[in-house]
């Protein structure tokens, strides 16, 4: 099936772009005719990126950006907006992960996770909004989790922050419908990228590990894209068996409290003997 020209010579900024599904909807959106400026905190990583991309030359852009900085992410938003003339899309997708037992968390464990993914969004949202709605158009795609829509056991954390960006984001799809906007959540359950390593920091943290039933990111940023072209609220991916696993919770079923609670009994196995849960 040919993909939707929606994404053709359009203005798109995607955070966390250097790696895993920030990489992979850039690469993406290039192949789809869009213009995308790949933004990232390390400067080399982000360069990186881009030249490996170099069949969409001048088309992937570099943008250094800690998006834990308000002033960074503005300055970005606007710095994109001045030299491009527009923004049609903004990708909040820059984040880490956190699978950890609650009694060993510190606040500042809070602090670093609420500070990258759920501040980084509002920041990028809020410099976004004003610029789309003076276009009268524009759609901003923010990735939660499946954990944004599911509490999963041993990621209080993490589910704290990814419910934030899924309510934030369905609660503006609706605000700003009549005004041209868009708005998109992408819930991603096991996507094969480096997040499975990383601490609640984002540093690296011995060997990757990738669950074995991890869906191929490629295949992920296809699929978000399609849903995205479609106006779809809610993206679920892959979205089998996790849309059921979705709506199984949300309507009260035992079935989903029994599942959740083994994960929890599997997750406090897997930590007390000192090994990884995957």
């Amino acid at each position: 099936m040919t993909p939707s020209p929606y994404f053709k010579d359009k203005i798109c900024i995607v955070t966390g772009a250097n790696s895993g599904i920030g990489y992979a909807l850039s690469a993406e959106l290039l192949r789809r005719g869009a213009i995308v400026y790949m933004a990232g905190r390390n400067k080399a990583k982000v360069e990186e990126a881009v030249n490996s991309l170099g069949e969409y030359k001048g088309r992937a852009r570099p943008v250094v950006v800690d998006v834990t900085s308000q002033a960074q992410v503005t300055k970005a938003i606007e710095d994109t907006k001045a030299q491009a003339g527009r923004i049609d899309f903004l990708f909040n997708n820059a984040g880490v992960g956190g699978t950890i037992q609650y009694d060993k968390v510190t606040l500042d464990d809070w602090k670093t996770i609420i500070d990258t993914n759920l501040w980084s969004v509002i920041y990028g949202v809020h410099a976004t909004i004003p610029i789309m709605v003076s276009q009268g158009s524009g759609h901003i795609v923010n990735t939660s989790s499946i954990a944004g829509i599911i509490p999963l056991p041993f990621q209080a954390l993490y589910s704290t922050t990814k419910f934030g960006v899924t309510a934030m984001t369905e609660s503006l799809r609706y605000e700003y419908m009549d005004k041209g906007l868009h708005f998109s959540t992408i819930c991603p359950a096991n996507i094969a990228t480096p997040i499975f390593n990383k601490s609640i920091d984002g540093k690296a943290q011995g060997e990757l590990r990738i669950p074995e039933d991890a869906y191929p990111v490629d295949k992920a940023a296809a699929y978000i894209l399609d849903k995205v072209a479609e106006h779809r609220g809610i993206i679920v991916v892959p979205e089998e068996p996790n849309t059921e696993a979705y709506k199984l919770y949300w309507s009260g079923d035992r079935k989903a409290e029994q599942l959740l609670l083994a994960m929890a009994r599997d997750r406090r196995a897997a930590f007390e003997k000192g090994g990884s849960y995957f």
